[in-house]
């Protein structure tokens, strides 16, 4: 069984404001984003999955991208 702060997207919260601390800009179907829209995003809508990207420039990580998976 999974830690209840997991379920309510506790863990994913704290990796996407990690994310902005380092300068990492996060983006949701397309457009600049923050992590609490995001959090709320992937949390809400229950039967929708969002697929992850990691945008690498010069070796480095720099934007954080979701989008939604389609059928």
């Amino acid at each position: 069984m999974q830690d209840s702060h997991y379920n309510n997207g506790y863990a994913l919260m704290v990796e996407l404001q990690n994310y902005e601390q380092q300068g990492i800009s996060i983006w949701l179907e397309g457009k600049p984003s923050d992590s609490a829209s995001v959090m709320n995003a992937v949390r809400v809508r229950e039967g929708i999955s969002y697929m992850r990207d990691y945008v690498f420039r010069a070796g480095e990580l720099s934007e954080v991208r979701f989008d939604k998976v389609k059928d």
